[in-house]
């Protein structure tokens, strides 16, 4: 199963992974319907990423930079040890994640998408100027 998974998540575009599902569904058809379920239902969430072009799914499949903040909060959670009530908590959790929005809006990028942006407002033109076309 491990691997018909790694072999879905693996794929270069939604037909393989669609194909890499049918195999794995196949395979587990009466063995493991529960889960054969769940994995449909999700499937869908999980495949975002092949929409985006190449050189941003590296990092977008990854959890590295969740992982990345969870372990700055907890660096920090281990000096002040014990908090008086849930608010400070919060305060803590929140100025953290202030200081990495200001991080990311003023320099450091975990990666800049302007280029995708801007070749997905130019489709969107296209396909604006086609359905005036057909309209016509």
């Amino acid at each position: 199963m491990s691997r018909g998974l790694r072999k879905i998540l693996g794929a270069y575009d939604r037909k393989d992974a669609q194909k890499a599902f049918e195999e794995l569904s196949e395979e587990l058809e009466g063995k493991a319907d529960n889960a054969l379920k769940v994995l449909e239902e999700g499937l869908e969430d999980a495949l975002v990423v092949l929409g985006l072009p190449e050189k941003y799914r590296r990092r977008m499949k990854s959890t590295n930079m969740q992982e990345r903040l969870i372990q700055e909060i907890r660096r920090r959670e281990r000096v002040i040890r014990i908090f008086p009530n849930e608010a400070s908590a919060q305060r803590l959790v929140g100025a953290l994640l202030a200081e990495k929005h200001e991080t990311w809006s003023t320099g450091k990028k975990y990666f800049d998408m302007t280029e995708y942006l801007e070749a997905r407002a130019e489709e969107e033109k296209q396909e604006i100027a086609e359905e005036i076309q057909v309209a016509s």
